[in-house]
This record gives structure tokens, sequence and C-alpha cells, in this order.
């Protein structure tokens, strides 16, 4: 599965988002760093029909549950990030209904789509862990938003 240099990266990426999600991210964030690892174990570990036409059933229900999980996370957040990995995550469920559908996409298109969609996913949830911990570092310094500057 991890036999060229190419997805050794993208996982490598991956361990190292999900690694600052736990380091530094509050709750939303770790739930989302937690139900990304999860499923990408999962979908490793399902072995390929061998046919890019016939749809993956397995994995295209892993996949809605994700974004059920990132819709989840976005409703009871006040943070932007969740609504994004949500967006991202609608766009690989989509690739998956169209193989389902029978609507024939090019392999290479539906590829493009889920990985750059994945690209996405992270890049949401690294930036979102991000401000999560500015924000927490802020607070803790004595700074505050809601109240004017002294002068």
């Amino acid at each position: 599965m991890f036999e060229t240099i190419y997805s050794q990266l993208v996982l490598a990426a991956a361990i190292i988002v999900v690694a600052f999600v736990f380091w530094k991210g509050d709750e939303p964030e770790r739930m989302g760093g937690a139900a990304y690892a999860m499923v990408f174990l999962a979908t490793t570990m399902i072995t390929d029909s061998g046919s890019h036409s016939v749809p993956r059933w397995g994995v295209m229900g892993i996949e809605i549950i994700l974004l059920i999980v990132f819709i989840g996370i976005a409703w009871n957040s006040r943070r932007a990030w969740p609504v994004w990995a949500a967006s991202f995550q609608a766009l690989v469920v989509t690739s998956h209904a169209l193989i389902a559908a029978n609507l024939r996409p090019p392999h290479n298109a539906v590829a493009a789509v889920i990985n750059m969609s994945n690209y996405g996913l992270l890049i949401a949830l690294a930036v979102g862990t991000f401000w999560a911990w500015q924000e927490r570092r802020a607070a803790s310094m004595g700074f505050d938003n809601a109240r004017p500057p002294r002068l």
C-alpha cells in the first residue's frame, strides 16, 4: 500500500498533522484528528476489489461516518475549521456516490478529487488546531479581544 515515496510522504504528513492536533489542539480538534486517524487506518485495511468501476461500499460507508462526525463537530463548535473539513469530506463522499450511481467518472478524476480533498481536510485540521492553540495562548497571557485596550 505504501510502496511509493509519494504515498509515504502523504502518510508522514498525515501523522505529523494528527500528532500536532493531539499535542496542541482542544477537544474539537482532538475529536476530528482521532476520527481522521481511525478512518485512515480503516480504509487502508479494506482490501481492493480490483475494479475501479465497482463501488467500494465499505470505504464509502466509513467516509460517510467521517462526514457525519465533522458535521457534528461543526454543529457543536464555534470554530470554522470543522465546516471546511466537512466540505472537503463531502467531496470525497460525492466521488464515491458517483461511482455507486454508475455514472462512470474517469478513475483519474475520482482519485484526484479524493486525494486533493484529503489534503484540504488535513490543512483545515492543522490550521484550526493552530488557531485554537494561539487563542488559548492569548487568553492565558491576558489578552482579551472582547474589551477595548486601555489608553
